[in-house]
């Protein structure tokens, strides 16, 4: 259920600051009011939605800060979760990286961009999910939901050499070379900004603190 209703407001069906009334969401997933209450309660600890006395649910609305933030906060977990995954990934994570890299510089090469994206993603999840701690690749996860859900990416202007720095990064982590795996990942990290765009106008300040986005990945945990 949680899942369903977060999907919905990744893609955008549910837009920021939309009404969330168990009943309609009841109806929606054909599911009782009881799993639609806890599953908006479980996505306002996430931070995707926000609850208001009298209005009830709502798809909670970023702020261009707490949005800046996301990045942020993806530029320091992410090369830590890289250098857990030199130390800690298994023979069947290092396959399925390795697959995905073979799969994504044959894409890249082809000109197959469109395909590209959902094997990055697969990549991203992957890695997270070698980094051996469960806290880690669930903030991971939650925070590569959030940039989807607020940012359109940028296809690379050149997906060939995005896999090639994705290929040396697998060789890292299959070597158990944890500051390699590290230093890959920042840079990586610190090159793609450019790569993502608002979705939409955000606010640029809120009046009532809601503290940055570090603080809303965090308490997904």
């Amino acid at each position: 259920m949680c899942t369903a209703i977060r999907d919905d407001i990744v893609s955008g069906t549910f837009p920021p600051g939309s009404r969330l009334t168990e009943e309609v969401l009841a109806r929606r997933y054909g599911v009782s009011r009881v799993p639609v209450r806890e599953a908006l309660r479980t996505l306002a600890s996430e931070g995707f939605v926000t609850t208001r006395r009298h209005a009830g649910a709502c798809v909670a609305e970023p702020t261009e800060q707490e949005a800046a933030d996301l990045l942020e906060v993806r530029a320091l977990l992410e090369p830590l979760g890289a250098a857990r995954a030199a130390q800690r990934r298994t023979e069947a994570h290092l396959k399925v990286l390795r697959g995905l890299v073979r799969l994504g510089q044959e894409r890249a090469r082809g000109g197959r961009t469109g395909e590209l994206r959902p094997l990055g993603d697969w990549f991203d999840e992957t890695l997270a999910q070698a980094s051996g701690s469960p806290s880690l690749a669930g903030l991971l996860t939650q925070l590569r939901l959030k940039i989807a859900w607020v940012y359109a990416a940028e296809p690379p202007a050149r997906p060939v050499d995005t896999w090639e720095v994705l290929g040396a990064l697998v060789d890292a982590v299959a070597r158990g070379d944890a500051e390699r795996a590290r230093a890959i990942a920042a840079a990586r990290a610190d090159r793609s900004p450019g790569e993502f765009r608002l979705r939409r106008t955000v606010p640029a300040a809120r009046v009532r603190n809601t503290g940055p986005a570090v603080r809303t990945v965090i308490s997904g945990s």
